[in-house]
């Protein structure tokens, strides 16, 4: 049993990276998910990136890929959570 599982999936970046893709364990396609940039202190979303849905595998593909810089973070909120 778990005690506690966080609603969303959280990536930190310790260098610049372009993100196109990206995986979800355990997430059924066909979900619905949206990407918010978030702080990476707080953990406070910030802003909305991108909305997508999750495909064969788990596998996000983004129609446009996101920039994230060394030390920031996103969360992937699937929409049925």
């Amino acid at each position: 049993m778990t005690l506690f599982e966080d609603p969303f999936f959280t990536f930190r970046f310790a260098d610049d990276r372009r993100i196109a893709r990206f995986h979800l364990e355990g997430v059924e396609a066909g979900i619905r998910v949206a990407v918010y940039q978030i702080d990476p202190g707080t953990g406070e979303r910030r802003r909305l990136l991108a909305e997508a849905a999750v495909g064969d595998g788990g596998w996000v593909d983004l129609s446009e890929p996101i920039m994230v810089g060394a030390g920031d973070a996103f969360i992937a909120v699937p929409q049925n959570l």
